[in-house]
């Protein structure tokens, strides 16, 4: 079984690929790529069990067949390769590879490429196309937000909600919440379900440049496509939390701002701030807003003024600078409003006009208790 191809093309496809590859696989065969051929074409494959993704590539060979390559192994002499042909030859009973450049020989030893895990059939999958750029706006707007405890899984990943007139994401760990909608994307029926952090962050790299994304999924697996990659995951069990009821509808007090002011202002107080709590305080009157922390402990303390646009009554208001911070280099928008009802209630920040055409963006933080 031989294949020739351009060393930095096979470089850069397994890269992609290797973000998948876990440091403690329960499984050997799970470290290794399983490289299968077909005339003309070469299939690469890397799993961890939970998430699997493929990519395929134009090669010279007439021959069929497949093998596990060690992916670590791979990966390191392909990066101390300038851009030149290699010439890769696998002895089928052996498992034996042999890598030949112009300047040498290289050998290393595989595994059989039947015992890598099959991927799941998804049959009976429902269909929807999207525009690339509109999901890969969904995760970076939103993925921040999601969850890392281990005792509730549904919040450790991002929320698909898909129906006839829109598609909306929706990623929280009960601190803060991030829904981000669009209503230039639909579904031909509604459905929902909870796609994991891990296979999501490999899309966002993976289909920057693509066009579209072909999204196909089950009660149990989720499957992305795109150009010539291939994402399988799956889905994380259990019912999301009625997000909604935690939104708050009415927020008479409403206030504008220019985002990378709010943004500096916010990142300067913080350094001042108690390190547990991370607490920055917000004094809002008139249209002037006064950023402030301490850290009684140390004695330290910031005072920042801001001049804002604002409807409502004066307001005082604690909140996590590290949410604030993260919501605000999420957005790009050149203001933000900031929505809030009262001191003890969650207080919402939008993008004062659309990022893109049909997008609406609401995060939510919750505030923290002023001390004195």
């Amino acid at each position: 079984m031989q294949l020739i191809v351009s060393s930095t093309q096979l470089l850069r496809q397994l890269q992609t690929l290797g973000g998948v590859l876990s440091n403690s696989n329960t499984l050997p065969i799970l470290d290794h790529f399983l490289f299968e051929l077909a005339p003309g074409e070469l299939v690469m494959t890397a799993s961890d069990l939970e998430t699997t993704m493929s990519s395929k590539m134009e090669v010279r060979t007439e021959d069929t067949g497949a093998i596990a390559v060690p992916a670590r192994m791979l990966l390191d002499i392909l990066k101390a390769f300038p851009d030149i042909p290699l010439t890769i030859k696998v002895d089928p009973s052996t498992y034996a590879v042999e890598l030949t450049s112009d300047a040498g020989k290289y050998k290393l030893t595989g595994a059989n490429g039947d015992e890598f895990p099959q991927s799941p059939e998804l049959e009976g999958a429902t269909g929807v196309d999207m525009k690339a750029g509109t999901l890969v706006s969904a995760i970076n707007r939103t993925l921040f937000a999601a969850g890392s405890d281990d005792l509730r899984p549904v919040m450790s990943g991002l929320f698909f909600e898909m129906y006839s007139d829109n598609v909306r994401f929706v990623a929280t760990d009960a601190h803060r919440l991030v829904r981000y909608a669009r209503t230039d994307a639909s579904a031909p029926e509604t459905a929902s379900f909870i796609v994991p952090k891990k296979p999501l962050n490999l899309l966002k790299n993976a289909a920057a440049s693509a066009d579209a994304v072909n999204i196909s999924f089950t009660e149990s697996n989720a499957c992305f496509t795109f150009d010539d990659v291939t994402i399988l995951c799956r889905l994380i069990e259990g019912k999301y939390p009625n997000y909604e009821a935690v939104i708050p509808k009415d927020n008479p007090n409403r206030m504008t701002i220019n985002r990378s002011a709010f943004l500096q202002a916010i990142r300067r107080a913080a350094i001042f701030a108690n390190k547990t709590t991370h607490q920055v305080r917000l004094r809002i009157a008139g249209s002037e807003l006064t950023v402030s922390a301490e850290d009684l402990d140390f004695a330290n303390e910031a005072t920042e003024h801001l001049a804002c646009s604002y409807h409502g009554e004066d307001m005082e208001i604690g909140f996590n600078s590290k949410f604030l911070v993260d919501m605000l280099n999420n957005l790009s928008a050149e203001e933000v409003n900031l929505e809030l009802s009262a001191p003890n209630r969650a207080g919402i920040i939008r993008p004062s006009e659309p990022e893109e055409p049909g997008e609406d963006v609401l995060m939510l933080v919750m505030p923290v208790m002023l001390n004195g």
